[in-house]
């Protein structure tokens, strides 16, 4: 389990569609056909002209209350509704860009990406497109091919810190390390008490073996308004990595279920043991 990226399980509802009525012409119900419509019927079979037959109905793209709603649901039920506005309406692109997220947030990285990019095939400047395009890559560990999205959108919105965020951690990834701190410390810069900038650093720090400027961050950024779950437990992580187990699973039992703190003391127990060489480098094998 990731302990950079401490997941929560929920349990995923499966969605049901509502039925779609088909209704009938006028006049028309499920007994015998009118004489007019037999009349038309026996004059098409005797000139050969083939008789009419009844498409089925377009299937409706959702209502703007509907497509409100589905953003309630859970993951899987937003992928399964976004996927059918998507077979509706190809050329959807909020349809498309909300699939990606959906998806995103089932672990399904790769065919999110996908959503994404055929968004950017149809509109290459699309902004939030580009940066979900930067994130599903980097969540499938693939930070290199992240890299062109984020510097797209940073070009187009350049006093906005997520492109230059996702950049630092693309860039991580593709072990450009002197590169990735000049981003996150850009990103930081434009918004300096925002939870997400001041994390990525002090995760940066820690995780090339700098916990006394990690923790400050990591501290400030669990403070801020804005902070959750992801925030307090970064800060867990490098604590007991530090070998204070006492704060770091107070932090963890504020957010986590029992059976998840407990494995991931022991795991903090483990490669901290003084049995074998502490190295921060098993902060990045963790994340």
């Amino acid at each position: 389990m990731s302990l950079k990226r401490v997941l929560i399980a929920s349990a995923a509802a499966a969605i049901c569609s509502p039925a779609l009525a088909l209704t009938l012409p006028f006049g028309l119900g499920a007994g015998k056909a009118p004489a007019a419509q037999t009349a038309t019927q026996a004059a098409g079979a005797k000139t050969g002209a083939p008789a009419a037959t009844t498409q089925p109905a377009k299937p409706a793209k959702a209502t703007p209350e509907q497509r409100a709603q589905a953003e309630r649901l859970d993951p899987l039920g937003r992928a399964a509704f976004w996927a059918r506005e998507v077979d509706i309406d190809p050329t959807d692109g909020d349809a498309r860009l909300k699939l990606a997220k959906a998806l995103r947030a089932l672990g399904k990285f790769d065919e999110a990406g996908q959503a994404a990019d055929q968004l950017l095939v149809m509109q290459p400047n699309n902004y939030e497109a580009l940066l979900e395009s930067a994130r599903d890559k980097l969540g499938a560990n693939q930070g290199f091919y992240a890299i062109d999205d984020a510097q797209r959108a940073a070009a187009l919105a350049p006093r906005d810190w997520r492109p230059v965020s996702l950049l630092a951690v693309a860039l991580e990834q593709s072990e450009r390390d002197a590169d990735a701190l000049a981003a996150h410390q850009k990103a930081l810069t434009l918004a300096p008490d925002n939870p997400a900038t001041l994390t990525n650093l002090g995760m940066y720090y820690a995780t090339h073996g700098d916990p006394a400027r990690a923790e400050p961050l990591l501290r400030q950024a669990a403070a801020e308004p804005g902070a959750g779950v992801q925030e307090r437990q970064n800060l867990a992580l490098v604590l007991g990595m530090e070998g204070r187990f006492e704060e770091a699973e107070r932090l963890g039992r504020q957010d986590l279920p029992p059976t998840v703190v407990d494995n991931n003391l022991a795991y903090l127990h483990a490669v901290t043991d003084p049995a074998r060489p502490r190295t921060w480098d098993s902060l990045r094998t963790a994340q």
